[in-house]
């Protein structure tokens, strides 16, 4: 991690400024809902925004919203906010999010952990940039810093914690948050509940999209399908890896410029529908993918463009509403 604090996210990541004046003039310009007092340790830097102070908050976990980002932002002056991008249909998402809120208690009111939800935020997930999720990204004393995408190993996880807890106290933000919840890791104990037990034919695939191994983690679950074709949430996993797979080492722009070069590339245009699904752009991405089948008129490209859709519905969740008006439209087109 650069110790230099960035204005901007790499890869063509945006000033976030503009989502916290929107988040101030949607709470009517309130401020954070939390009670701070200086505590001023000996060594701390005279001035430094956040250095030495403590604030209160309801929780070291907290859910953020667009319209609730200007209070959370408040409090990177403070600690590292450290913001966790994910989706209800997102399967290495509900692996990783369980380790990044282990290790945030593990740092006992050092960081604060705000979780995002891109399918009902979008606006967020435009502005932090999101190629794919999950995406984890900090915020330092109102600038971001990002962490890493995809689910990684847990000691990568704190590894990545400790050095931005580093970074923060070199530019002044050293102060801590006190909550209700604070502690409960330590005083979890061996009686604690422990996480689901992943299934020993899916240990191999896990580990590999733990990794960020997508191509293996492919074929794994491929393996398990084979051996039970009816593992609904095999399947499901199979859809995510492959979506994460076709992007990954490729940037949004990469992607987008392609597509705008060529509009009649059918890889090109589905590579978009690709980032906009893993950005929680869904209805954008069954919107180009429908239209290009419709302006479509090789049947081989109209069978690549079904399929892909097909498979980009399961990535979403049969279940969810835009899945079905896309089914419906498409059904429109083919009959």
């Amino acid at each position: 991690m650069s110790q230099q604090m960035p204005e901007r996210i790499p890869g063509g990541g945006i000033d976030l400024s503009h989502l916290a004046a929107r988040g101030q003039a949607a709470q009517g310009g309130a401020a954070p809902q939390a009670a701070a007092s200086q505590t001023a340790p000996s060594g701390a830097a005279s001035g430094a925004p956040g250095s030495g102070q403590t604030v209160d908050v309801p929780s070291l976990v907290l859910d953020v919203t667009d319209a609730t980002f200007e209070q959370i932002a408040q409090l990177s002056a403070v600690v590292p906010v450290v913001f966790d991008l994910w989706a209800e249909w997102c399967q290495p998402c509900k692996t990783l999010s369980p380790v990044i809120e282990k290790v945030t208690r593990e740092f006992d009111g050092r960081v604060l952990l705000a979780k995002v939800d891109v399918d009902a935020n979008p606006g967020l997930a435009q502005a932090f940039q999101a190629q794919s999720i999950p995406t984890v990204v900090a915020l330092v004393g109102g600038r971001p810093v990002p962490l890493f995408q995809g689910a990684v190993p847990e000691a990568q996880v704190r590894e990545f914690f400790g050095q931005l807890v580093q970074l923060a106290e070199q530019n002044g933000v050293s102060g801590r948050v006190n909550a209700p919840d604070q502690g409960d890791e330590a005083q979890a104990g061996p009686s604690e509940p422990a996480e689901p037990e992943i299934p020993e034919a899916h240990r191999a695939a896990v580990e590999a999209a733990e990794h960020g191994d997508y191509a293996a983690a492919v074929a794994e679950w491929e393996a398990v399908l084979a051996k039970a074709p009816a593992d609904a949430e095999a399947r499901a996993a199979l859809v995510q890896m492959k979506l994460l797979q076709r992007l990954q080492g490729r940037t949004a722009d990469e992607i987008r410029s392609a597509a705008a070069a060529d509009r009649g590339d059918v890889e090109a245009q589905m590579a978009v529908a690709d980032l906009d699904v893993s950005g929680g752009h869904v209805e954008d991405a069954f919107l180009r993918l429908l239209d290009l089948f419709a302006e479509s008129t090789d049947a081989d490209d109209r069978a690549v463009i079904r399929e892909r859709l097909l498979e980009l519905f399961e990535v979403v969740g049969v279940a969810d509403p835009r899945v079905a008006a896309a089914r419906g439209r498409l059904a429109n087109l083919l009959y």
